[in-house]
């Protein structure tokens, strides 16, 4: 019981960070080690489960798929996206440069510890750190979409949405900004069907379909990626968590669709203090979650 829910509380962290733009959940599970199980659990969903499901051996197929596992960290993420959400959306408004500052924290300490995962650091290592930060950079200047509430739009922002949030340093949130729709469906669809709003609820629906459908579907892939070229996988991970670095900068003007018009260094003052301190935190949080990683 212990672990599923330490595992809840992870898929939380996981959530949380996927309703921010340029934090990745998929970062949040590789700093609390359960990347490659979380991936590997999806991807146990194939042929043999069905079969296994088919036929009424259920605890077969709970061992099979590692359902308790996934259970605990999914219901964690979607908790926290439901219920955390609305407070999000006031902290935003409210305390960005605080927000960010912490998350900046976090991260800037996961390219390190991400980094240290890698057994060798080979010439293709390097290719691929470089070309996985020059991504989340490029990224991060890309102009966005206009907001399109067409549904075969929203379910593919649900396949391309979550596996931004699958790969650590791509941000699913981000992505959706690029595409027009993180509004619509991050923070509206999701406010709004807690009012049994019907037309939110029915494009909150579909987004979900299309990121079980990318959810499953990716899962294949990066599971294979790791299997065979785990350091260059890290590599280009590692690239990516540093370039989103751009995205997570405190001190910077948003504009109205949710994109960066601009960086700037900030003045020293109390508040900028305060944002260094929680900068701090969030570097601590990563140090003790390594430690206490090694230490168990």
């Amino acid at each position: 019981m212990k672990r599923e829910v330490v595992l809840f509380l992870k898929g939380m962290a996981m959530g949380i960070a996927n309703i921010i733009p340029g934090v990745s959940g998929g970062t949040i599970a590789l700093i609390t080690e359960i990347y490659e199980e979380f991936i590997n659990s999806l991807k146990s969903f194939d042929l043999k489960a069905l079969k296994l499901l088919l036929s009424f051996r259920f605890k077969e197929f709970i061992d099979h798929t590692n359902l308790y596992f996934l259970i605990s960290v999914l219901g964690g993420s979607l908790f926290s996206m439901f219920s955390i959400a609305k407070l999000f959306e006031y902290l935003f408004d409210f305390y960005p440069e605080e927000l960010w500052s912490f998350f900046f924290g976090l991260i800037i300490a996961s390219v390190y510890y991400v980094g240290l995962r890698i057994e060798k650091w080979r010439i293709g290592s390097y290719i691929f750190f470089i070309i996985g930060t020059s991504i989340a950079v490029a990224l991060a200047l890309l102009s966005p979409s206009s907001e399109n509430t067409n549904l075969v739009y929203i379910f593919i922002c649900g396949i391309i949405g979550i596996s931004g949030m699958l790969l650590p340093g791509l941000s699913g949130s981000f992505i959706l900004i690029l595409m027009g729709n993180y509004k619509l469906l991050m923070v509206d669809s999701i406010n709004e069907s807690v009012k049994l709003n019907i037309d939110y609820i029915i494009y909150l629906s579909i987004f979900i379909l299309g990121s079980v459908v990318g959810l499953f579907g990716f899962s294949h892939i990066i599971s294979w990626l790791f299997k065979h070229f785990k350091d260059y996988v890290l590599s280009l991970l590692t690239g990516f968590i540093l370039g989103s670095l751009l995205i997570i900068w405190p001190w910077k003007i948003i504009a109205e669709n949710e994109l960066i018009e601009s960086w700037y260094l900030p003045s020293l003052n109390i508040s900028t203090f305060i944002s260094i301190f929680l900068m701090l935190i969030g570097f601590y949080i990563v140090l003790k979650l390594e430690s206490f990683s090694k230490d168990n």
